[in-house]
This record gives C-alpha cells, structure tokens and sequence, in this order.
C-alpha cells in the first residue's frame, strides 16, 4: 500500500474544520482514499474519493496518484443529498 501524505492546505482545512465542529481523524481520511464509497475525477489528474461520514454529510477528499505515494490536496465535507 502507498504512503498517504497531506499537503499543508490539506493540514489547514482539517485544522479549519475542527474549529468549526467538523471533527475528522487523518485515519477516516486514509480509509476514504483506500475504501472510498465512491470515486470521481478531479481536475486534471486528480480524484475526489467520498465516504458517508455521518447522517447527514459525506467527506469528499481531493487527492493525486503518484507512484510512491497518494498525496491528500484538501478535504471537505458536503450533504449526503447533494452527493448521493
């Protein structure tokens, strides 16, 4: 399995998000890009992978391949009803 990194807006986001109440552990974020419920592309090379991350929301994580590591662009949660 390939290293998961996150890039420092990715860190800031996760920081951001907390202070909002929107808890999510780096660990939820390894398993959205390892098991994710669904994948999209991105821009250009990118993914976004999506979990159900509670009732009422999904965690959408942007990220890029590469061929040692899976390096995390940003997170960002969104409604499971406009997603789903």
């Amino acid at each position: 399995m390939r290293r998961i990194s996150f890039t420092k807006h990715a860190d800031v986001k996760l920081e951001l998000l907390k202070r909002h109440g929107f808890c999510v552990e780096q660990n939820f974020i390894e398993n959205c890009v390892n098991a994710p419920d669904k994948v999209e592309k991105g821009y250009g090379e990118r993914k976004i992978a999506q979990k159900v991350f509670d009732e009422g929301h999904v965690l959408r994580v942007v990220y890029e391949e590469k061929a040692d590591e899976i390096l995390v662009i940003t997170v960002y949660p969104g409604r499971r009803s406009r997603y789903e």
